[in-house]
């Protein structure tokens, strides 16, 4: 039981404490309060303690002045009264006795006459309740009182109730010494409750409490309120920002009349949100009128296109006639027009995903086999650069639902780049699979990307060196193309690079068409037997997820080497 309370109890307060962390009203209210309930009980203390200073200052100071005329009176009584035997003198110190009880004016509670020590006259002491007299005429009392001589002795005492004698209530003693015959000194004392004080204190007290709580109490509406007032208008803004941020551009704060400052925050809100709405539908008219561009310019040019390209191969066909740099120039006017038609395909691709017109046309295929095919077609390219490229393929099957003519583009694009850029250094080709996805991994040594390039890499007409000399390709379009086909089928295309360490493409696809991928089963940058690699925890980068490590798992491959 005592477990699970404590299990309770922190999880309650771990609850609070949240709560309290995720509610500016809750911490406004909660820390004025804790300033309120601190200044409360400081004013409390010290009016209490004012209080309580003043009441018993000023009852102590009537108490001896009472007590020193009483004193007074007695002693004069005494003077004038001719004693001349024990019984004589008994009978004066209960006259006196009586006489003090019934003296208007007088607030004592009870009297007191002791003889002191070393007396010579038969008399006994009197009191007016005797049952008090030990309890509170002590003897140090009496000491300080005999030691005092003619000066008056204040003790505070505590008085048992004469109808409960368990409970004792304040009072205070006052004491001092009397000439009652040439032979004869007696000590006087007068006892006075402090009770009527005390309950004086104990209201005022509850007074005092009350009072606090009930400012506290107001504090802490007036604190909600205002602090409702201020953090409502902003709650409302982080609201309305928020479905601004999913796209809803019409949503505004309310509360824009009026002139005070929350107002100002709406109008200025609203305004700001106005003008962003207005700059993104500039953007959106603007990106479709470039789409739209791109999409007539591309199927208006295919027409005169076609026909450069028949009257091109005519000359090029007739090449053998003409002279050497006429028969060259055929040569190279026919490989621009590919080049042309090339880059005109790519438009056109762009121009079908910005439309939404893009369409898969899966089937099940081996993307093992599909790799061995793009991997043969690029290895004229392989040998003209002096690159050896190798391919590791994992023992169990790849076959996924996919385009095959699209992932087939994507596969070309990588290793071709790859082939490009690993300047005469190997280019590694990795095929991996589980239960839910299969994945390949391009990884080349050669120049390598930075950070900043690798943020860009698949940006549409994006060069990481514009000036670098390139034998294929050049359109910029060709990895923004790859991950638009990666994303039809609901795959991911990630990239990683390091200046003069290389880089790797992975692209990860789903067992089955349409269903979302997770973790890819093979890691950026594969084992490598080359020094100075580093492999294990590869940061890794992709368009839309942002970096993340991941590791290289043991994969069970046959190595087919293309040189």
């Amino acid at each position: 039981m005592v477990s699970r309370a404590r299990v309770v109890t922190v999880r309650a307060t771990r609850r609070g404490v949240a709560q309290w962390r995720s509610s500016l009203q809750l911490r406004v209210v909660t820390t004025a309060l804790a300033i309120g309930l601190a200044a409360i009980a400081v004013l409390g203390l010290y009016l209490s303690t004012s209080v309580r200073d003043g009441i018993y200052e000023q009852r102590l100071a009537a108490i001896d002045r009472e007590a020193a005329a009483l004193t007074a009176q007695v002693s004069e009584n005494f003077s004038s009264a001719a004693t001349t035997s024990d019984g004589e003198l008994q009978s004066l110190l209960n006259d006196t006795i009586a006489t003090l009880g019934a003296t208007s004016g007088s607030t004592a509670q009870d009297y007191f006459l002791l003889q002191e020590p070393g007396g010579t006259a038969q008399v006994a002491d009197v009191a007016s309740r005797g049952d008090l007299t030990e309890v509170v005429v002590t003897d140090e009392l009496r000491q300080a009182n005999i030691a005092s001589e003619d000066d008056q002795v204040l003790q505070a005492v505590g008085i048992p109730a004469a109808d409960d004698p368990g409970v004792v209530r304040p009072g205070v003693i006052v004491g001092s010494t009397v000439q009652a015959a040439p032979d004869s000194r007696f000590e006087i004392y007068y006892l006075y409750s402090l009770e009527p004080e005390q309950e004086t204190l104990s209201f005022v007290h509850r007074v005092l409490l009350a009072g606090g709580f009930g400012m506290l109490a107001l504090l802490g509406v007036v604190t909600w309120t205002m602090a409702r007032q201020t953090v409502t208008p902003v709650t409302r803004a982080a609201t309305v920002a928020e479905r601004l941020a999913e796209g809803h551009l019409s949503e505004r704060m309310p509360g824009a009349r009026g002139t005070d400052e929350m107002a100002s925050l709406a109008r200025s809100f609203n305004e700001m949100a106005e003008s962003l709405q207005d700059q993104i539908r500039r953007m959106e008219e603007l990106s479709a009128m470039q789409r739209r561009f791109v999409s007539d310019v591309s199927h208006e040019l295919r027409t005169p296109l076609t026909t450069i390209r028949m009257a091109s191969e005519i000359i090029h066909e007739s090449r053998d006639q003409m002279d050497a740099d006429a028969s060259r120039s055929a040569e190279l006017l026919l490989g621009q027009i590919d080049r042309f038609e090339s880059l005109l395909a790519d438009l056109l691709e762009i121009s079908r995903f910005d439309a939404g017109a893009a369409v898969l046309d899966a089937e099940r295929r081996d993307l093992s086999d599909l790799v061995m095919s793009v991997v043969e077609q690029a290895a004229p390219l392989a040998e003209t650069k002096d690159v050896r490229v190798s391919v590791r393929l994992p023992d169990a099957d790849a076959a996924a639902d996919f385009d095959p003519r699209r992932i087939e583009r994507i596969l070309r694009n990588l290793v071709v780049n790859a082939i490009e850029h690993a300047e005469e250094r190997p280019v590694e080709v990795t095929v991996a699979e589980d239960d839910r996805a299969v994945a390949v991994v391009v990884r080349d040594y050669g120049v390598g990307m930075t950070k900043q390039e690798v943020e860009h890499v698949f940006d549409r007409f994006w060069r990481a060196d514009p000036a670098r000399a390139r034998t294929t390709g050049g359109s910029g379009l060709g990895l923004a193309i790859a991950l638009e086909d990666a994303h039809l089928h609901a795959g991911r295309l990630d990239a990683w690079g390091r200046p003069g360490q290389g880089a790797s493409f992975r692209l990860t696809l789903p067992r089955s068409a349409g269903v979302e991928v997770g973790e890819p089963p093979v890691t950026m940058a594969p084992a490598s037997h080359e020094p100075g690699v580093r492999t294990g925890q590869i940061p890794v980068v992709h368009p839309s997820a942002g970096p993340t490590p991941t590791q290289i798992p043991d994969l069970a491959a046959n190595d087919l080497e293309v040189h």
